[in-house]
């Protein structure tokens, strides 16, 4: 009797339906799960045919939806619902173009500010030595250099024998990303990190290294090869010019570069840097660097794709790159390695002469030095390097990245010195790459102040390798560096000719600089 009457206040619940039961009608729930769900991805594959390059599970079989219960179907659906979020996702990334060299606003007041959320998927600074690796087809162990070089001979018959027989590229081919997430990714900021909160610039300098050789490779890649056959080194740093005093360490730092000008075998790369502020990625830092091509053991120049031009703004930057080539040659052959002082620069010589003579003996031998000046042979500091296979490149010279990182930051500890106070860098011009430097050799770099002004200090370091069989001291390279200090510097006075030629030769550079008074006004100051 209880039995009954319990039974019909708590009428028992249908079984759920057995391996052997029919499946739900048509028109049930399941059945519009598997209809909806079958249709997804040839719909997406539709809309953007960049998706049939993707691999996607097969739609489950109808038995097998119709056997699983209410609540295991009720996880499909929101699984397949989530699985539609992010194809959809991916969809608008997939329509949007991957490469473009116009970023930000079109408002020409923030033409320079990188807005974010229109950027594309930048590559981590982590892997870009990584990828330059696997383009080069080199192995990250030391003892495999000698069969990497062997097999990287194979390579001679994919070289093009002229220039006209290489496609040619547009700027966007080459347009590259790099994202430095000291922000989001804390455990980075240590190999950046300086004592007063700052960024090394001497990292910067390695990292836009690498992504300029990177850029190159993106130029000329032949997707008949799997290995480039290009050896693409630095040859010059032909300026970098800086619009802040210091960056900030806790923020995400983003690289941006193309391929702007193209000869036979050299490339101009153009990169930008810039760090975010709230939602938008400022521009600091711009920067030049001239590229060559050598064939695949490194030995001889190889031809390079041309560059075509596709807008206004293009062509202004191929006019720009062919002016700045006139620029260097002039620059050349005006060396004063090669060519006497104009008159201006004479007289500003023979000026300084008689401004240090003392005025009791009236000699040409007694010197003394004017109020608030040094003698520029007390302005200088020295380093040793060994260079150990962990600073080599890819193809197994010491990396030159790591040379600029060392010399600048031996210039910025004469300017520190000299000037009394910590000193900013904000131009690098004119770093000629003139011989490679081998693993196990003696790095010697010397620094001097060689020319001031008001707060600025322009440093030269001079670079040279003794490799420790012959002990033959051989120039590599000549750094150019201008700071900026926090305080007015003293004047700098050479004491011989050389001494005197130095000093021209730093002031010719100061001249070049791009903003030789302030920073320019339409960048906000570093935190």
């Amino acid at each position: 009797m209880g039995a009954a009457a319990g039974a019909a206040c708590h009428p028992r619940r249908p079984r759920a339906p057995t391996p052997s039961s029919e499946a739900p009608p048509p028109g049930g729930r399941s059945a519009r799960v598997r209809s909806w769900g079958a249709g997804l991805v040839p719909r997406l594959r539709s809309r953007s045919p960049a998706l049939g390059s993707l691999d996607f599970p097969p739609p489950p079989r109808p038995a097998r939806v119709a056997r699983v219960s209410d609540r295991a179907r009720s996880r499909l659906w929101s699984a397949m619902r989530r699985l539609a979020l992010r194809l959809c996702a991916l969809n608008r990334e997939l329509l949007i173009p991957g490469r473009g060299l116009t970023q930000g606003s079109q408002n020409p007041e923030k033409q320079r500010v990188f807005h974010m959320h229109e950027a594309c998927s930048p590559i981590h600074v982590n892997h870009v030595r990584d990828k330059l690796r696997e383009i080069v087809g080199v192995s990250t162990n030391w003892r495999d250099h000698m069969k990497a070089m062997e097999e990287r001979k194979l390579l001679q018959s994919f070289l093009a024998k002229s220039q006209e027989g290489l496609p040619p590229r547009t700027m966007k081919d080459s347009y590259i990303e790099v994202l430095l997430p000291l922000g989001s990714q804390p455990e980075l900021r240590e190999k950046y990190l300086t004592v007063q909160n700052t960024i090394r610039f001497g990292r910067i300098l390695e990292d836009l290294d690498s992504l300029g050789v990177l850029i190159c490779y993106m130029h000329t890649r032949v997707h008949a090869a799997k290995m480039s056959p290009l050896s693409i080194v630095t040859a010059l740093v032909d300026k970098i010019d800086m619009c802040k005093t210091s960056l900030s360490p806790e923020q995400d730092i983003k690289f941006s570069g193309h391929v702007s000008w193209v000869g036979k075998t050299s490339m101009e790369v153009k990169m930008q840097m810039f760090q975010l502020h709230g939602n938008e990625f400022c521009p600091v830092l711009d920067a030049t660097f001239v590229m060559v091509a050598r064939d695949s053991e490194n030995k001889g120049p190889a031809f390079v794709n041309p560059l075509i031009p596709e807008s206004p703004e293009e062509e202004e930057l191929f006019r720009q790159g062919e002016l700045n080539k006139g620029r260097r040659v002039t620059f050349s052959a005006t060396s004063l390695l090669k060519m006497a002082p104009s008159a201006e620069e004479r007289t500003t010589i023979h000026e300084m002469f008689l401004n240090t003579l003392d005025p009791k003996t009236v000699s040409f031998r007694s010197r003394i030095l004017p109020p608030n000046a040094v003698w520029m042979e007390n302005s200088k500091l020295k380093s040793l390097e060994v260079c150990h296979p962990q600073e080599r490149n890819i193809f197994n010279r010491i990396f030159g990245g790591f040379l600029m990182r060392k010399a600048y930051e031996l210039g910025w500890a004469t300017a520190c010195n000299f000037g009394g106070s910590r000193p900013f860098v904000v131009a690098v011009d004119d770093i000629m790459f003139q011989k490679p430097v081998e693993v196990g050799s003696l790095l010697f770099l010397s620094s001097q102040v060689c020319f001031t002004k008001d707060n600025y200090i322009q440093v030269r370091v001079h670079s040279e390798v003794a490799s420790l069989e012959s002990k033959e001291h051989m120039t590599t390279n000549v750094f150019h560096f201008t700071f900026m200090s926090e305080k007015e510097v003293p004047l700098v006075f050479p004491r011989t000719y050389g001494e005197s030629m130095l000093y021209l030769d730093g002031k010719r550079h100061f001249n070049s600089m791009s903003v030789p008074v302030k920073l320019r006004k339409d960048c906000s100051e570093a935190p």
